[in-house]
């Protein structure tokens, strides 16, 4: 059988081991050819080809469950399910996902963009089995860079105690999230790795003493007799009520296979611990598991990525990294911290400059924010470098440990906006409402990187409150940059940018230039706009604002986010405050979720390019005058 005639995962049942030997190395090429060609996730999918076959294999997909964590580990999940034929549109608008999506296949059974979801959902879904009486198998295929999120050990903790509900989770354990794995867990891991498999001794072992006659000195005889067989570093999971198998080689079929049926077996929750290497069947990306995660378009036989025909400007996330690292090598009290995240937030290049300054949480975002209070606390200078979409999942820790308690703690967002081929789950739309609300919070953007120099600068040195700032995923514009002896902002001042008398536009972080390019084609029409670089949401600058508005008498707010409670809320709810009645039109976001595409692509759909947006302010303009006209 190829690869290309199979649609639905039952066509597995019967196979040989050759014969999945051969789909496995056609998964491998389809995946390796379409990542070089478009790019995407390379490294998760290439180690979990063999367990996903041997898993699929023991199954029956027509009616069990198997819930994946993440997402991007999943592509050969998706090879197998329908998804062959136009995988080349993969993170491509209105293509393939790039993680999983419940509206794309039915098989895709929970949507995961963000990790350590999938053993909460999958107990969610085996509780509600057995609520209906239905017997169907869930499986949870998470990896050890997702165990160190408390919400799947919150989850472990919960279904340990469900002795009598059957779920299975498989640990894919490749010792690697994005980056090597940091914390105790992954080191726990990494012994269980080097132990060899017992389950099967254990299992040996109640059989003989199950026929003998019972008496409790026997029963703690067969329970030490079972300690002894699991090794020490197995026992955990067993104290915690799971039965344990593993490590197993999470590249030999027939060891999977034989381990996952008998996993099937076993009452409860079982957990089979499969040791794979991520990048598995492309040396390149075996040797280099950091920097090939995931990959721009490359050449296969090199591995090299295809060069820009364009040199493009240093990104935010660079400029970030460098900035901070000559401010830290400065001041001993910053302190970098990142949630798993280095490499995407340019504090890779802080670890190597300023080492002792820099700390990696693990993928446990809430355990991140409060750990900077706790640093505040003491008189730190904590900069929380984490992607607008991840930080969402400690919105509680920012309000009740650091925003009650007032704690200077620096939150720096990146890919705040849009995003692109990552999809929904990973569009940074939320940040200015979700934090705009919570007293204390300052919240700044800057224009462009060389006002992001002095926006990090700006925050380092706020000492009075908690304070954030967003900036976009890409690069930046150009500008030129300072080496040092950057200036601090006035917290709560903007910028006039342009003057003109027919329109008040009022652009924030990434959508100031935009803003800028508008205004000039609205000038080729005879409408002159003096446009402000409002630099914070929050305070924002009413000083300027609100006299600009009540002499000007239209107002233009453009931002990169949700509009629902961001910016544009902001200068309206303010408007009104000050009795400043004004029309406000503000462009953004609408109260809809942005689909994977370019960013481009995605702008356009939303109607935010400035030959867009200008067309829009210039109808207002037009019905405005044809009221005027016929009144």
């Amino acid at each position: 059988m190829h690869l290309s005639e199979l649609t639905h995962p039952n066509q597995l049942h019967g196979l040989s081991i050759f014969q999945l030997q051969q789909i496995a190395r056609q998964i491998r090429e389809k995946h390796l050819q379409t990542v070089a060609t478009i790019g995407g996730h390379l490294g998760p999918g290439l180690g979990v080809v063999e367990l996903t076959l041997a898993l699929y294999q023991t199954l029956d997909l027509d009616r069990d469950k198997v819930i994946w964590d993440v997402g991007h580990q999943a592509y050969p999940h998706k090879l197998i399910t329908g998804r062959y034929a136009n995988f080349d549109t993969l993170r491509q608008k209105d293509g393939v996902a790039g993680y999983l999506k419940r509206g794309e296949s039915k098989f895709d059974h929970f949507g995961a963009g963000h990790a350590s979801t999938s053993i909460s959902a999958a107990l969610g879904m085996a509780l509600a089995r057995d609520a209906q009486g239905d017997n169907f198998k869930v499986a949870a295929v998470i990896g050890d860079g997702a165990l160190t999120g408390g919400m799947a050990l919150e989850a472990i903790n919960h279904a340990g105690h469900l002795p009598k509900t059957n779920l299975l989770v498989v640990l894919n354990d490749n010792e690697m999230s994005i980056s090597p794995n940091v914390g105790a867990i992954p080191r726990y891991l990494n012994k269980m790795r080097l132990s060899p498999p017992v389950q099967f001794l254990t299992d040996n072992l109640e059989e003989q003493m199950r026929n003998m006659p019972f008496s409790p000195e026997l029963s703690r005889l067969k329970e030490g007799m079972k300690r002894l067989a699991v090794p020490k570093v197995g026992a955990v999971f067993e104290e915690l009520g799971f039965t344990y198998m593993g490590p197993v080689d999470g590249h030999n079929l027939e060891e999977l296979i034989t381990t996952f049926k008998e996993a099937h077996k076993h009452p409860g929750p079982v957990l089979v611990h499969v040791a794979t290497v991520k990048g598995k069947g492309y040396a390149i990306a075996e040797q280099d598991q950091v920097g090939y995660h995931a990959q721009t378009p490359f050449n296969l036989a090199t591995g090299k990525a295809i060069p820009s025909t364009k040199p493009k400007p240093p990104s935010y996330s660079k400029v970030f990294g460098e900035t901070l690292s000559k401010l830290a090598e400065n001041d001993p009290r910053i302190i970098g911290i990142t949630a798993a995240m280095a490499t995407g937030t340019g504090l890779d290049i802080f670890q190597k400059r300023v080492p002792k300054q820099y700390v990696d949480v693990g993928i446990a975002e809430q355990h991140a924010v409060t750990l900077a209070a706790g640093l505040a606390c003491e008189g730190m200078r904590p900069v929380a470098t984490i992607y607008s979409t991840f930080l969402q999942r400690a919105y509680d820790q920012i309000v009740h440990d650091v925003c009650i308690q007032n704690l200077p703690v620096f939150f720096c967002m990146d890919r705040a906006g849009i995003v692109g081929s990552d999809g929904p789950t990973h569009q940074g739309m939320y940040d200015i409402s979700y934090l705009r609300s919570i007293p204390n919070m300052v919240l700044m953007a800057p224009k462009d990187e060389a006002e992001l120099q002095r926006m990090l600068v700006t925050g380092i040195t706020h000492t009075s409150s908690p304070i954030a700032m967003r900036y976009p995923r890409g690069n930046g514009y150009g500008v030129p940059l300072m080496e040092e002896g950057w200036e601090t902002l006035p917290i709560g001042k903007g910028e006039i940018l342009r003057q003109g008398d027919d329109l008040l536009m009022l652009g924030y972080g990434s959508m100031v230039y935009p803003a800028m390019q508008t205004a000039e084609i609205l000038s080729e029409h005879g409408i002159e706009a003096t446009v402000i670089n409002a630099r914070f949401a929050k305070p924002l600058d009413e000083e300027l604002i609100l006299p600009l508005a009540q002499k000007i008498g239209r107002v233009v707010t453009l931002e990169e986010g949700c509009l629902p409670g961001g910016f544009g809320s902001a200068i309206v709810e303010s408007l009104m405050d000050a009795e400043v009645i004004v029309p406000v039109t503000r462009i953004g976001v609408p109260d809809i979720l942005v689909d994977h595409a370019t960013p481009d692509q995605s702008k356009a759909e939303l109607g935010l390019t400035p030959p867009q947006m200008a067309d829009r302010i210039l109808k207002t303009f037009a019905k405005e005058r044809s009221a005027i006209a016929a009144l």
